[in-house]
């Protein structure tokens, strides 16, 4: 990637000798770690860029899997569902997650235990001490919204630390507390200009605490339990400084995602960047952007985006139904045609990326809308796969294929978010945002309203400047019309602000999945059938299944599933950690 090329020989020796027993038997310990390892700035600087591959990216698929664990998204390579909504999950005997959360925990207090001894001055000390605080918070908080309280490791132990090794799970409370404390000891000491471009700073710090406080407070509130204005406080606070520091996003919602430069764009905190040598992943960039990747939204998900009058499609006069789907992608929400593959049809020709229009006008109307509101090298219709040949419709079911394997779909609404021409022809190299503003905004909009603080003002700040962005109305408080759609357990102004956090960060790998089990909506919502867009079954040479079973209906994907157990909020500790440490606790409904 762009981050620095040239150290990785040095980063890839130094992790060598930091974690191979065999390496370590030839060179003494002391030696490496205190008198080669760990002395100068930029000694911490190299080591510490093993740190970033945390952080999701385009090449690595398992964050945007996650996302099919909600209600708006589903997988479509006819494996019956997620095993999250479909109750299939099993205590595992060993489980990755956990495994690398904890390697990569202790590879960041090597560095920690040796800063003290090196030759830093005391704002470099500082200063890496923060971006060790930092990487640690952030995969703490991946393991507390995981697993709940967890073991708390705050130094790179050895066989002779069995008071710590063997210790009890921390509590909840005591895992948020140590991730707080470290995040606000860093807030403070931080350079706050990082070590360079894209890295570590102040605003980065904050970026996280913004998300922290948000989990952990609305957690909190919906889980029954104390000081959930503590963390929902420490968002806002922390949102209000971005908001400050970034005031402006960048005005096209589709370049967020795929711009081969995300450098100085408005909005953007902290971005994962690529080059051209990193082309050699677009294998996993071209399967998650081409819904190969067996990716759909479903219908409720498509149903959630507004038309551009800021009313939903069961109350606008703008919208002309769902039985067409012309019809139900007119006048919505951009976002919407960024996020899943708008209808065409074209007349394919033999020759390899050659089409032509057909007669009926109806068929064109979105390939002109892609042409208007993106260009070439992004969301351009048709679709044409890297070996030139042609999509010729969407939808293009799997089931019933248009003519190649290229943003096929279940559903009838393929993912279609990280798409862009260039990620058909395998030299796609774009930049992934991991901070940008467009969360914080809806960070800040839900602790507001949490602690009773959303008004007009908060929704013209947070709310509004997204679906300006997307080309819908403004969200006017008291003119709310209210969604025979929602949750009647929640306040219409609050769904409308979680409304706009789905149709904004759809797919990101950190957001739906975890947001309906903070919300402890997981079981409600994981009871219900997920669906497709309305068909006709004679138009697929009644191949694709619909609810009812009749020749016309809402596809069909898997069922209903079986409901979800309480205790799948939390995930089980795996059971070789337990005969490891029989000290830890098992979640409970996994004993």
């Amino acid at each position: 990637m762009k981050i620095i090329h040239i150290i990785l020989s040095s980063l890839l020796l130094l992790m060598i000798a930091c974690n191979s027993d065999e390496f370590l038997d030839k060179l003494p310990k002391d030696q490496l770690t205190k008198e080669t390892a760990f002395i100068s700035n930029i000694n911490f600087e190299t080591y510490a860029w093993s740190f970033y591959s945390t952080f999701p990216g385009y090449e690595d698929k398992i964050s945007f899997v996650q996302e099919l664990g909600s209600d708006l998204m589903e997988n479509n390579a006819g494996v019956v569902g997620d095993a999250l909504f479909w109750k299939r999950k099993t205590v595992p005997a060993s489980d990755g997650f956990w495994n690398s959360g904890y390697s990569r925990i202790r590879n960041i207090n090597v560095m920690l235990d040796n800063i003290d001894g090196s030759s830093l001055t005391d704002p470099e000390k500082d200063h890496w001490r923060s971006v060790g605080y930092f990487f640690r918070s952030y995969e703490y908080i991946k393991l507390l919204c995981r697993y709940g309280g967890v073991p708390l490791v705050d130094s790179a132990l050895s066989d002779a630390d069995k008071d710590i090794l063997y210790a009890p799970r921390a509590s909840r409370d005591e895992t948020s507390q140590f991730i707080l404390k470290d995040l606000n000891w860093a807030l403070d000491h931080i350079n706050p200009k990082g070590n360079g471009v894209n890295t570590i700073n102040t605003n980065t710090v904050l970026a996280l605490l913004s998300r922290f406080g948000l989990i952990e407070g609305t957690w909190r509130k919906y889980h029954s339990l104390s000081d959930k204005q503590t963390y929902l406080q420490v968002c806002i606070a922390a949102s209000e400084k971005l908001m400050i520091a970034y005031p402006a996003l960048h005005n096209n919602y589709d370049e967020v995602f795929n711009s081969v430069s995300l450098k100085g764009v408005p909005g953007i905190i902290l971005y994962k960047a690529y080059d051209e040598l990193d082309a050699l992943t677009a294998l996993y960039a071209y399967h998650n952007r081409s819904s190969i990747g067996n990716m759909d939204l479903t219908k409720k998900a498509v149903d959630m985006y507004l038309c551009t009058d800021g009313q939903t499609i069961f109350t606008s006069k703008l919208f002309s139904g769902d039985r067409d789907a012309y019809n139900e992608f007119r006048n919505r929400d951009r976002r919407l045609y960024y996020n899943t593959v708008p209808p065409f049809r074209v007349d394919k020709k033999s020759t390899q990326g050659v089409w032509e229009y057909l007669p009926d006008p109806k068929y064109r109307e979105y390939i002109d809308l892609m042409f208007k509101i993106s260009d070439k090298q992004h969301k351009v219709l048709p679709i044409v796969g890297w070996t030139g040949l042609v999509v010729g419709a969407s939808p293009h079911f799997s089931k019933f294929n248009e003519g190649y394997g290229y943003s096929i779909t279940y559903s009838g609404y393929p993912l279609h978010k990280f798409y862009n021409a260039l990620s058909m022809t395998g030299n796609d190299y774009n930049d992934a945002p991991i901070f940008r503003m467009g969360e914080v905004l809806l960070n800040y909009a839900e602790a507001k309203f949490e602690l009773g603080a959303f008004d007009q003002t908060v929704a013209n700040a947070t709310i509004n400047k997204l679906r300006a962005r997307a080309n819908v109305a403004n969200l006017v408080i008291a003119n709310i019309v209210a969604d025979p759609s929602r949750d009647s357990d929640v306040d219409p102004v609050l769904w409308e602000i979680r409304r706009e956090r789905a149709v904004e960060l759809i797919a990101e790998g950190f957001g739906r999945a975890f947001d309906i089990k903070r919300w402890k909506k997981l079981v409600e919502y994981g009871a219900k059938e997920k669906n497709g867009r309305w068909i006709k079954r004679s138009d697929y040479g009644n191949k694709i299944p619909v609810i009812g079973g009749g020749t016309e209906g809402y596809v069909q994907i898997f069922g209903v599933p079986p409901g979800v157990p309480e205790s799948y909020y939390l995930e089980p500790i795996p059971s070789d950690q337990i005969v490891l440490n029989p000290k830890l606790a098992q979640n409970p409904g996994w004993e």
